[in-house]
């Protein structure tokens, strides 16, 4: 977040709270104070906030999702999973909501349904690349090596500077036995800012040897 934005949320925030006590029945007005909120770092406010977005709007998608996120950020993968699956019930193309549940199922350690979830959130969104990146790593937890190969090219046609997309492929690639496609791609992730995992590296190099 640059300075001159985090200057200037005192400011917003003020706005927004005076604009939600003239218009309380407002969705957008409490959605966007909550936005503001976590930006801020006030996550109990957001929270507040967003809750009392949902509790106007029972089918506000954009809010249970972000809602999400704070408690997935808080380890409380219950709450999260309860939050996206209502968002994708009351609106079943929500790529993000779909993606969401995917990394809740992932951290739940349930491959298969983190993989279910991740594919039906890039058939609504084919461009969703951290869908596509998250995809890749449960592939690849699976050992489906190949499809992880085609997940993390996918990724990368979207977003071609994602350090996180170039490593991810390396690692396919590796697994794949291609190692010296593996090598260009690591190099990149580590040209790109990426802290790579130093055993990998010293096993891809010694493949190179």
């Amino acid at each position: 977040m640059s300075e001159q934005l985090q200057e200037d949320l005192p400011k917003v925030i003020e706005e927004l709270e005076k604009k939600c006590k003239e218009h309380p029945n407002s969705v957008m007005a409490f959605h966007h104070l909550g936005l503001v909120y976590m930006k801020a770092g006030r996550i109990k406010d957001a929270i507040k906030a967003l809750e009392k977005a949902i509790e106007i709007d029972e089918l506000g998608i954009e809010s249970m999702v972000n809602l999400g996120a704070i408690y997935f950020g808080q380890g409380n993968l219950d709450k999260a999973q309860e939050l996206n699956e209502k968002a994708v019930a009351a609106q079943p193309e929500s790529a993000q909501a779909h993606a969401n549940l995917g990394l809740i199922w992932q951290q739940r350690n349930d491959l298969d349904k983190a993989i279910a979830a991740y594919e039906r959130a890039i058939q609504h969104d084919p461009k969703l690349a951290n869908a596509w990146m998250n995809l890749t790593s449960v592939l690849t937890m699976k050992g489906e090596d190949d499809r992880a190969v085609t997940a993390a090219g996918k990724a990368l046609e979207i977003d071609p500077d994602s350090p996180l997309g170039h490593n991810n492929l390396a690692v396919a690639l590796y697994l794949n036995e291609k190692y010296t496609e593996a090598k260009k791609h690591l190099d990149k992730a580590v040209e790109l800012g990426y802290s790579v995992d130093p055993n990998f590296a010293t096993s891809l190099q010694e493949k190179l040897v």
